[in-house]
């Protein structure tokens, strides 16, 4: 089995933290919500997924960096976040969605186990933490139970969700080669990080109900849709591992420089 060699090119003086929102008509949340991002992140940047409000203009207020994917998919905004976040030289990116259903006073617990060396990718699990009524519809729980029961028969690993608020080390995401470019994002993440070798782990996070409509599970289409692409990415990923030989394994490297002052911040902005 071939191991992936150390990244050649060296970490920064400091371990960046980029943050990166997908987001389409998004703008009520987003003003409520961007306010919210601990003060220790580096850098925001909202992926603009076409929006016909003022989703951009209310980005940029509150002093997001802002990058346009102007064709509809949650996959493709987040492909196009990860490209600025690497122009920016990030080392950890938080990946977080734009309805403010999630709390981003919580990403310390996603972001320190990764600073300290613990794992390479912490997926934030509502199903571990609070859920207000009504957050999460009756298919979202049948169909992120299904999926997890899956992996867990391919692949070993008992993944309880699929939630959207993970942080993963950008090393470590370099090597997974995401592809997909709409609702089959984030379990495509979650698996090829098992094929992959990466130090995964899951943190309790809560959840609430989102301001506005949601693009997936507040529409029959949405629903059905995202149902196909999920079971397609995790069959097809199946069929690939029985027919291919075994991926290369992440090699982490060194501990993050400047990993100490960024956890101090961390505590202290949490304190």
């Amino acid at each position: 089995m071939v191991l992936m060699s150390k990244p050649s090119t060296p970490l920064k003086q400091n371990a960046i933290i980029t943050v990166i929102i997908p987001a389409r008509n998004e703008q009520h949340a987003l003003a409520k919500m961007l306010p919210e991002i601990p003060q220790w992140c580096d850098h925001v940047v909202v992926a603009d997924n076409g929006s016909t409000d003022d989703t951009v203009n209310v980005a940029q207020a509150n002093g997001a960096i802002v990058t346009s994917a102007p064709v509809a998919g949650y996959g493709r905004a987040c492909l196009a976040g990860i490209a600025v976040a690497k122009e920016l030289g990030s080392d950890i990116i938080v990946f977080l969605d734009g309805d403010r259903s999630d709390y981003p006073d919580q990403m310390q617990r996603l972001v320190e186990p990764i600073l300290s060396g613990q794992n390479d990718m912490v997926i934030g699990s509502r199903m571990q933490g609070n859920r207000a009524p009504g957050a999460l519809t009756p298919q979202q729980y049948f169909g992120n139970s299904l999926a997890c029961s899956l992996i867990k028969l391919f692949w070993g690993f008992r993944y309880t969700d699929l939630g959207p608020f993970r942080a993963i080390l950008v090393d470590a995401l370099n090597i997974l080669e995401m592809r997909s470019p709409t609702f089959g994002w984030t379990v495509e993440m979650q698996i090829k990080a098992l094929q992959h070798g990466l130090s995964v782990s899951e943190a309790p996070v809560d959840y609430r109900n989102r301001i506005g409509i949601s693009k997936i599970s507040g529409t029959v289409r949405g629903v059905i849709l995202a149902g196909y692409y999920i079971l397609s990415t995790i069959f097809s990923a199946a069929l690939q591992d029985i027919s291919l030989a075994k991926r290369p394994l992440f090699s982490r490297p060194a501990a993050l420089p400047g990993r100490d002052e960024k956890l101090a911040a961390i505590h202290q902005n949490s304190a």
